[in-house]
This record gives C-alpha cells, structure tokens and sequence, in this order.
C-alpha cells in the first residue's frame, strides 16, 4: 500500500529497517557506534565529553555531554534519549540534532547510551535513562547545569523512556524534569489504536515492527512498574511535567502519541501538541526537507520559551 507521504522524504519514504526479530535487531544495533565528530571530541561548534556513570545496578553506562564551545555561564539542560526501537544505539542523525539543540538553545545536552533489548529488557534501559538523570541533577553545578532548568526529551522508543524518567521521577520523589520533549513517541505496548490497525506497512516504522519491538523489549508481560515501559499503562497522570509531542501523520505510532497529550490533558498538564503532516516516523533523519526543518524550528522554539521566558 502506499501513502502520500511527502516526496521530500524520499529516499527514505521507501525504506523498513529489516528486522525478522528482536535477536537480530539487537545484534544490529549492537554494532552501530557514535559518529567520529562525537567520540574524537572533533566538532568546531560544540565539544563533546564522554562520561561513564553507574546505573542502578552497578553496571556502568555511557553518555555524552555535548556543550556548544563559549557557553561558560550556568546554562538548561536537556538529557536525551534516542530512538531505535530500544534496540540501535543513536543514529548520525540524532547526534546531528542534539548538537542543533545545543547550539539553538544555548544549552547543555546530555546524550545518553543507555543498555539494548532484547540483551537488556524491561526495566534496564529504563532504569539506565532515570540513572542519567539523577547523575545529571547530582553533577550540575561540575556541570554548570542550572538545576531547575533540565528538561528531558526523546524521539520514537527515547520518547517512551523521556516519558518513563518522568513516572520515575513523580513516584520515587526526586527531581523533577521541567519539561518533557516527546516526538513521535512510543507510549503503549497494548498498540489498541486504529493507527496500529491502519498502518502496518508504512516506510520507516510500522505496527509489524512495533509487535517485534516489545517482544524483544517486554520479555516478561507480567513484569512490575510495566508503565515504565509503557507509559500509558500509568494508574494516573497527575503531577507530571509540561510535555511537547510530536506525531507523525502516516506513523503507527500516532494515535498513541496524541492518547498520551490527551492523557496528560485530562490530568490538568500542559501539552503542546504538533501533529505534521505528510510525514512518516523518523521523517526527521531528512535534515535537508522543509517539513523536518519546521518540526525541528518548532520543537526548538518550544525549549527556548521553556528555558528562557517562563
């Protein structure tokens, strides 16, 4: 079947990651590194320092601060994490757009490699993502992070785990993220919604690759804390950070994404919803198209306003 989605996106309008299942996506993500600029500390721009924190059970993580060169002052920070399905490690594209958020928003980013499905299940990449946190909030002032400033954020499975750090936060009483930059997320592994149903053969993503994704992800269905997970599975929204979220038009992914605004809305929260259009998931991995360079205009926009003018 085809869709129209914006020609702007080709070629990646036609292409589906070939993942047959969650042991081989694993291994294929297993094998992607950062990029050159990013590991080497060789970007003109921004430098990039490496950290190696220990998650919450012992094991040691990675993660990168990328700091835009000549930002000396107290300055926001945004803790990301990447997409991939909870199974690739971060993408060229996704160092491409943190450093944009640095340097756009005058900020820290901490870029966090946290732990792969299907090696490391529910609730590890979880855990690994609320562990950059808390060392984030514990080493701002070394840092120069302004603590009431940092805010976390994802894309496609990073927004699932942006989400989670949240839930994590609220429910064990430690420090509040400001905002949460949601885009294209992930949020329920039920996958009870008409886009799931509509959308299982779109480029990119789609709801075949999705039952693979929490196959490999959720390896236990009846494990506890399952809203970590999957956060739409949460007993309640309250008391939660401003969200931004952002869907897809042509994504299985979309309804679940706009469950979450809504969720989130009916708990009193402030949300900022951006549904673009002509779009399929990870559209953004297009950096030259007009729609993504709008999207991303947007999500920035966003940040600046949380960070700055509140």
């Amino acid at each position: 079947m085809k869709y129209p989605i914006n020609k702007e996106f080709f070629p990646f309008s036609h292409i589906a990651p070939p993942i047959r299942n969650a042991k081989i996506a694993g291994w294929m993500g297993s094998k992607m590194k950062p990029p050159r600029w990013v590991n080497k500390n060789r970007d003109h721009e921004v430098s990039t320092k490496k950290e190696n924190i220990k998650s919450y059970d012992g094991a040691e993580i990675s993660l990168f601060v990328i700091d835009p060169y000549g930002l000396e002052e107290v300055s926001p920070c945004l803790v990301y994490y990447h997409g991939g399905g909870f199974f690739f490690e971060g993408a060229g594209y996704h160092y491409k757009l943190a450093k944009q958020y640095a340097l756009e928003c005058e900020c820290r980013v901490v870029f966090v490699q946290y732990r792969l499905a299907p090696r490391h299940p529910h609730p590890i990449p979880a855990e690994d993502c609320y562990a950059a946190l808390r060392w984030t909030f514990e080493n701002a002032e070394r840092l120069k992070i302004d603590k009431e400033k940092v805010a976390v954020g994802g894309d496609s499975a990073g927004g699932a785990l942006a989400a989670a750090v949240c839930l994590m936060a609220r429910d064990r009483g430690t420090d509040m993220p400001l905002f949460q930059l949601l885009v294209y997320p992930v949020t329920d592994r039920r996958m009870n919604y008409e886009s799931c149903r509509k959308y299982t053969n779109t480029p990119m993503w789609n709801a075949k690759l999705s039952v693979k994704m929490w196959e490999g992800y959720v390896q236990d269905k009846n494990a506890p804390d399952i809203a970590y997970a999957s956060p739409m599975e949460a007993e309640h929204f309250d008391g939660l950070p401003e969200a931004y979220i952002e869907t897809a038009e042509f994504d299985c992914l979309h309804d679940e994404g706009i469950a979450y605004a809504d969720a989130l809305k009916n708990a009193g929260g402030q949300v900022t919803l951006n549904e673009t259009k002509g779009t399929m998931h990870g559209f953004d991995i297009a950096e030259k198209a007009e729609t993504t360079k709008i999207a991303v205009a947007e999500r920035i926009s966003y940040m600046k306003h949380q960070f700055y003018q509140k």
